[in-house]
């Protein structure tokens, strides 16, 4: 089948207009937010890929791009397509995916994942980071013998975090999305998901004690801003001292600095941790592992599916660990990270604007001071896109950004931030005839 035949005989020049018609069979039209084409602009993002290799996608119409964007929404940190976990996974699929038995690298990986981080003993897989916190909650829950989950961070979909906002629906603002209705949860789960805000001890342990039914604290190490000296200590010692589960969510920020989680390099241990993203280098596979006390509560409840036992995730993961771990992948996305805020700031500089950045390197992101964020992104992702760029104010980091592909992105934006130091907000929405990306969910209908 060809690029531009559609499934059931209808035909479509390129992925502009398939996207069009996938909304009419795909609520929203993608099944992740993140890649609903409306939200990187208006109207002729390309939307879809017919393959991939190292930092470069190929639409369907054949034009390449270089990601120097979120990279497979922040899988790929070995670049895409590499070659090394292609072919382990090719294996698998030769010698068969799925039978009545379960797969040997479920319990090989289990093992590196232990000998990665000494302070956990057991492991349970899902394919999904949704599914990993859902699933890291419940083995808490019934761990602690407590309902309610105190957290701070971006969490998944679940019925368990967007519980949040059935108290107020401005709860998960500052962790999710602005605005978000919570359509469909139950509405008797109120008041079972508090929120504290990042960097905010003080919050924390007020909630802990007024409120002796929270069993779980569940925290992202990392999304933006570092924490603050003694911050994830003091969180430690309250999950201690009140009895509850602490669980870091590293679906995000794992493998980025250190091979493990980001809580290696800070020095702090959870009861347990989620991991997703980079952990399969694009394949679907999700882990959660935790101490022994407290995953064997996982046998007090129901968690269980066929698919979490399929064999191209784990071997995904087994093989995606030994080349991190001869590349040096986690220091070196770091540092590839750094240099691109540094080249940010340099050009930004020599243009004359200035920009705040975020403060996790290996997902670099900022805002430009002056400009409204929304009509920035759209600009910068609309010029580089012209320019053969899959880009915005955000750089996702890969070993697969070379020096050399960088220099070509740094090229291309040199002159785009030129022009941006020119266009107030007035001016960038004369130059965007279609108006601006869309943001959040309301305008997603």
């Amino acid at each position: 089948m060809s690029a531009a035949d559609v499934p059931g005989g209808g035909r479509t020049s390129s992925g502009t207009e398939l996207w069009r018609h996938a909304k009419q069979r795909i609520p929203g039209g993608s099944m992740l937010l993140s890649k609903r084409a409306e939200l990187q602009l208006p109207a002729g993002w390309p939307a879809y890929f017919d393959r991939t290799s190292g930092a470069s996608i190929w639409d369907l119409d054949g034009t390449e791009y270089l990601d120097f964007g979120f990279m497979g929404i922040g899988t790929n940190i070995l670049g895409y397509s590499h070659p090394k976990v292609d072919e382990a996974v090719q294996r698998t699929v030769a010698k068969g995916n799925l039978s009545t038995l379960n797969a040997p690298e479920e319990v090989w990986l289990a093992d590196r994942l232990v000998e990665l981080h000494p302070w956990a003993d057991m492991v349970r897989y899902a394919r999904s980071g949704g599914e990993a916190c859902a699933i890291a909650v419940r083995i808490a829950r019934a761990a602690s013998g407590k309902d309610k989950v105190a957290f701070c961070g971006y969490h998944g979909w679940h019925d368990w975090y967007l519980a949040a906002n059935l108290g107020t629906d401005d709860s998960l603002d500052g962790h999710l999305l602005p605005g978000l209705e919570p359509k469909g949860v139950p509405r008797v789960l109120a008041g079972t998901s508090i929120p504290f805000r990042f960097n905010d001890l003080d919050a924390l342990q007020s909630i802990l004690e007024n409120d002796s039914e929270v069993g779980a604290i569940y925290m992202e190490v990392q999304r933006s801003t570092p924490p603050a000296p003694g911050f994830l200590q003091g969180v430690r010692d309250l999950a201690t001292k009140h009895g509850a589960v602490l669980i870091f969510d590293e679906c995000t920020s794992g493998f980025r600095r250190t091979l493990g989680g980001l809580h290696l390099h800070y020095g702090v241990e959870p009861d347990i941790a989620t991991f997703g993203k980079t952990l399969g280098n694009g394949y679907a596979i999700t882990a959660v592992i935790g101490r022994e006390a407290v995953m064997q509560a996982a046998q007090s409840t129901f968690i269980s599916s066929t698919f979490w036992t399929e064999r191209i995730g784990p071997t995904a993961a087994l093989a995606t660990l030994d080349v991190m771990a001869e590349e040096d992948a986690p220091a070196r996305v770091h540092a590839i990270g750094e240099q691109m805020q540094a080249h940010w700031r340099r050009l930004a500089e020599e243009a004359g604007l200035t920009l705040t950045l975020g403060e996790l390197p290996a997902l670099s992101t900022y805002t430009v001071e002056g400009r409204d964020p929304l009509l920035v992104k759209t600009f910068l992702t609309t010029r580089l896109l012209e320019a053969g760029f899959l880009g915005g104010p955000v750089f996702y980091a890969s070993i697969a950004h070379t020096p050399a592909l960088t220099e070509r992105y740094l090229a291309a934006l040199a002159p785009i931030y030129a022009e941006l130091a020119t266009l107030n907000d007035e001016g960038l929405r004369a130059v965007l005839p279609n108006g601006p990306a869309q943001s959040g969910f309301a305008r997603l209908t």
